[in-house]
């Protein structure tokens, strides 16, 4: 999907707790090309930058970038360095756009100021995605800055999937069923094109992972909540629970700082298997290690019932789709979540799915099987050259 738009160079920014990842577009009314990727990892006073260019190393190298400043110098250094197009805009990937932003923003001193009061919402991303902006701010004061929020797309949801059952005095100051993952669902929507029509289950597993269900390229349900630590287990983060843990945990000695940590980074795959956040790793293990078998097991059942509840939502499933790191590459995980959704229609063929190709269900299944790369920079690109054309 493209609408028309100056032409424009974007960097796309995808700031971390402990990273910050980017990418350089040039944007037209009749191309889109990715320039360069890149990030810095590591952030600290040994962190690692690295750009690459058509799969070519262009730059890799350890120094001292210990905050956003200084990672936001170096990569505008390096840029210049290597005489690419400095860029007209720049466009972040925000988080959490709260009950209020639920579509591109330029960024300005009031809405950081909104993003500042949001960070209980979302407290490992906005600090650093803050950071990130503050730091273009000073250091490139006339670079126009749109935000892009990962709760936008599923602002369409029914009342009834996104109003959570408390005192309706809560959905008034924002308490809410918002989801994420939203740029990205966006992308694998517009990839389907016509395929997307109908009933659309897309599946999106990382390090973060969340599912949503879809009809005729509109939301209809998603798996994280008010925050991104809803849904199903994550690499560190828990999922639901029962809210009589949290309050049996508080009376047990738990501070909400705790109780914090325990949720978003000592949970999930990792809080199961004792060993390891990394389903690669996992996957390695399986065969001698019982627990990284049962976090992995688990993985797969929570997604598996995810998808059962979404197709009863939508009447039926038409088209499941996998996108993400470990739903890009991970056929074991693919086949495993699969396994006895035969009564959806839902059929692998094994050598599609071992080969990661882009249908990976049996000709004549009810159900078309897909694996989608997903690429949430682009849809930043996309949205920030569409804002700017706008000034």
């Amino acid at each position: 999907m493209r609408t028309a738009t100056r032409a424009g160079t974007i960097l796309c920014l995808n700031s971390g707790s402990s990273s910050l990842k980017f990418a350089l577009f040039s944007i037209s009314d009749s191309a889109e090309q990715r320039l360069l990727s890149g990030a810095v990892e590591e952030i600290g006073p040994e962190a690692r930058l690295w750009l690459h260019q058509d799969g070519k190393v262009l730059l890799d190298r350890r120094e001292a970038l210990p905050g956003a400043r200084e990672c936001i110098a170096a990569i505008f250094s390096a840029l210049d360095r290597l005489k690419l197009a400095r860029p007209q805009a720049a466009g972040h990937r925000i988080v959490h756009g709260g009950p209020s932003y639920t579509q591109p923003e330029r960024i300005d001193a009031r809405l950081l100021e909104e993003l500042e009061r949001m960070v209980p919402l979302a407290p490992l991303h906005l600090p650093a995605q803050i950071a990130v902006v503050r730091a273009i701010t000073q250091h490139y004061s006339d670079l126009p800055q749109v935000a892009c929020f990962d709760t936008g797309f599923h602002a369409g949801m029914p009342e009834v999937a996104r109003r959570l059952p408390l005192p309706r005095s809560l959905w008034d100051s924002g308490v809410r069923h918002y989801g994420f993952h939203g740029l990205s669902y966006e992308f694998i929507v517009n990839a389907l094109g016509t395929a997307g029509r109908g009933r659309v289950i897309i599946a999106h597993l990382g390090n973060g992972a969340s599912i949503a269900a879809i009809r005729d390229g509109r939301p209809v349900d998603t798996s994280m909540g008010l925050t991104p630590a809803g849904g199903f287990m994550m690499s560190t983060r828990s999922g639901d629970l029962d809210p009589g843990i949290l309050l049996y945990l508080l009376h047990a000695g738990y501070d909400a700082g705790k109780l914090e940590k325990m949720i978003n980074r000592e949970s999930g795959l990792l809080g199961v298997s004792s060993s390891s956040s990394d389903m690669k790793t996992l996957l390695e293990k399986r065969s001698h290690d019982p627990f990284a078998d049962q976090a992995i097991r688990m993985f797969c059942y929570g997604i598996r019932k995810f998808i059962g509840a979404y197709a009863a939502a939508l009447g039926g499933v038409d088209t499941l789709v996998f996108t993400g790191g470990i739903g890009e590459r991970a056929a074991a995980i693919r086949e495993e979540i699969c396994t006895g959704l035969e009564f959806l229609g839902i059929r692998l063929g094994p050598e599609q799915n071992a080969q990661n190709a882009g249908i990976i269900s049996l000709a004549g299944s009810l159900c078309s099987v897909r694996v989608i790369p997903t690429d949430e920079d682009l849809m930043i690109a996309r949205h920030t050259a569409r804002k700017i054309s706008e000034l």
